[in-house]
């Protein structure tokens, strides 16, 4: 892999194979990401998805193979690790905490905090004026930064998450079946925040059993069959019917 440059991808991961016992979760896979591009991974249940992007979060280790990332040879041993280099990762549970408000939910973890000598407050007002600033940046405007989480809708807690990425500096944003219980209207809106984010630099992994979800916005698909990559494929190469073959197996290419 090159070290730097435009052209390096963000996360190249190479021959990647992972066993659970007697299982072959992942069988020599390969998988790359490249600088603000949307890639779709595509399978069927079973077919290694989140087997692959949970070693990429550092909650599991692979059996063999290896991860680059932004052109340098990287070990990734705990999510911690994944987010220090840039990798968020938001799964269908979205990890949002759901009697606490928007403002507290973006900032988890990471709270503004102001001194006075050895008094130490939350900074209230600065929290709620960039998670509103940097929602908007994505094309969001939230009623109020103070509204518990549970108020909103899937596609509004969506935006919450891919807004938290972009703000915090990450540079790989990974979605876990987003759109999976989304009405039509919800799914057209995180779809634009997702382009929105593209825009904004960042890439986007969008993981899916739903060719129809992500054929309009990825740049590229991986199809994962059996713990196998079927192929890569670019934007405009196959039709929806083609993809959704190849993802069970109806025909191969």
């Amino acid at each position: 892999m090159g070290s730097n440059g435009h052209d390096t991808p963000v996360v190249h991961m190479e021959n990647i194979v992972k066993r659970f016992g007697t299982v072959v979760a992942l069988d020599g896979v390969d998988f790359t990401v490249g600088r603000q591009e949307i890639m779709a991974l595509l399978g069927d249940n079973g077919a290694g998805k989140s087997t692959l992007i949970k070693i990429l979060m550092g909650v599991h280790t692979p059996d063999s193979g290896q991860i680059y990332f932004e052109g340098k040879p990287v070990q990734i041993r705990s999510p911690r690790e994944a987010r220090a280099l840039g990798i968020e990762a938001c799964y269908q549970d979205l990890a949002l905490v759901n009697q606490m408000s928007i403002m507290r939910n973006f900032f988890l973890g990471r709270e503004l905090v102001r001194h006075f000598g050895p008094i130490r407050w939350l900074d209230i007002r600065e929290m709620k004026a960039l998670t509103h600033s940097a929602l908007r940046d994505i094309g969001i405007d939230i009623r109020s930064a103070s509204e518990k989480v549970e108020k909103l809708s899937g596609g509004e807690r969506q935006s919450i998450a891919i807004g938290r990425a972009l703000h915090f500096g990450a540079k790989l944003l990974i979605l876990d079946e987003p759109t999976s219980a989304l009405s039509v209207a919800e799914t057209r809106k995180v779809l634009t925040y997702v382009l929105n984010a593209k825009e904004r630099g960042l890439s986007v992994i969008f993981i899916t059993h739903n060719v129809h979800h992500v054929y309009q916005v990825a740049d590229r698909y991986t199809i994962l069959r059996h713990g196998k990559r079927v192929g890569t494929y670019n934007r405009g190469e196959l039709t929806e019917d083609d993809i959704a073959d190849l993802i069970t197996g109806v025909r191969e290419r």
